[in-house]
């Protein structure tokens, strides 16, 4: 038992080396909080330590992971718009505009990404971030090849219609580069 715990343990710490900045990297750009990313990524691997014998068995784990990754950001994520309503309604006396959203040509990549729902974020940003393909955006995100071909279509049709561009692929792997000076890539 002790051996076959080390060698767990060896193969779960070879594989948070290996994936831990991918999956951060898939954090902030799910959430657009690079403060979280680093969390929501540790949190996603204590969940794999905790189920370590089941993910390592798994057909694809760093897919599994991603999977994990983009369900704990969806948490996040509705977490703070659930917090964000009830801030709005407790000071809905004040009823200030401060967003322009008929300006799309001053939204940035992050800000853009930031504005679709999460299922289509999560597709644009595994497949043109980071450079996964159809089918291993379905694995991680635990949907079908079709789901992902109809979600990254439209979340580029969004993002093209926000940035006033036509290159949005290239804007949000750049973006991706610029945020964390690494580039995504196939496992």
């Amino acid at each position: 038992m002790g051996k076959a715990a080390d060698s767990a343990a060896v193969e779960f710490h070879d594989f948070f080396e290996r994936h831990y900045a991918e999956l951060a990297r898939l954090a902030h750009m799910l959430t657009g909080e690079p403060d979280a990313a680093d969390d929501l990524a540790a949190d996603a691997l204590l969940a794999l330590w905790h189920r370590w014998d089941r993910v390592r068995a798994a057909d694809h784990p760093v897919a599994y992971a991603r999977g994990v990754v983009a369900n704990l950001a969806r948490t996040r994520i509705r977490s703070a718009v659930r917090e964000r309503r009830r801030v709005a309604l407790f000071w809905s006396q004040r009823s200030e505009n401060v967003e322009d959203p008929d300006i799309p040509a001053v939204v940035d990549v992050q800000g853009a990404l930031r504005r679709l729902p999460f299922r289509k974020r999560a597709c644009v940003v595994l497949r043109h971030a980071f450079d996964l393909s159809e089918k291993d955006t379905a694995l991680a995100l635990g949907i079908s090849v079709g789901t992902v071909k109809s979600q990254t279509s439209k979340g580029m049709a969004e993002l093209q219609r926000l940035l006033g561009t036509q290159n949005a692929p290239r804007h949000v792997h750049a973006a991706m580069l610029r945020t964390t000076g690494e580039t995504g890539g196939r496992d």
